[in-house]
């Protein structure tokens, strides 16, 4: 019996699994796993992806008011960014969450670096990130997701769905391209700016001596 329902349900077309998924994600109200999804409809990894795909397109080429916001192995339905303030409007929330620049940059430098560290943030940046962190949790735009296996286990941090929403991305991958070596590039920039201070201070000791 569950086999002859298994082969129903992979002769579903994409359409048709779309569908179903939509209406599973609206009634649960909370992302699902994948594991969660094969399971309930009795397919395999290829369908669950092709049919999630059908339904991400669908829905943002349609220009309806959710989108399908994928996260790690978690999947569900959220309000499209477009329409953000009449949400907070009816939430009564802030529309917009100010973040310094300090913020924003150790933003820009755990979405495209995740998961990492504190130190490692801090290393890529050059200065004290504790504030700008601290700041990016409580807007819970990013998560403690676990720790580093090194000496010390220091925390491991990552962006989170909200994240992902504030910004109007469906998945970390439709973050804009740019190489680890533009970034790495921004942290070698900082430390030049430092350089000069350092060296006439330096040439001015050696020539005192």
């Amino acid at each position: 019996m569950e086999q002859a329902e298994q082969i129903t349900h992979q002769q579903l077309s994409d359409k048709q699994l779309a569908v179903a998924i939509e209406s599973i994600l609206f009634v649960s109200g909370r992302p699902l796993e994948y594991t969660e999804l094969r399971k309930l409809l009795a397919i395999n990894d290829k369908r669950l992806a092709s049919a999630l795909q059908t339904l991400a397109y669908d829905l943002a080429s349609q220009g309806r008011g959710i989108r399908l916001q994928s996260s790690g192995e978690q999947v569900q339905l959220v309000t499209a960014p477009e329409n953000a303030r009449y949400i907070a409007a009816l939430l009564g929330l802030p529309q917009t969450a100010k973040l310094t620049t300090a913020a924003l940059e150790t933003l820009s430098v755990i979405a495209y670096r995740q998961p990492i560290t504190r130190g490692q943030i801090e290393a890529m940046r050059g200065v004290n990130s504790d504030r700008a962190l601290a700041s990016l949790l409580q807007h819970g735009l990013v998560a403690e997701i676990g720790r580093a296996q090194t000496i010390g286990r220091p925390a491991l941090f990552s962006t989170t769905t909200e994240f992902l929403q504030q910004f109007g991305l469906s998945k970390l991958a439709d973050l804009p391209h740019i190489t680890i070596s533009s970034i790495d590039g921004a942290q070698s920039n900082r430390a030049a700016e430092t350089k000069p201070t350092s060296t006439t201070q330096q040439s001015k000791t050696e020539s005192e001596g």
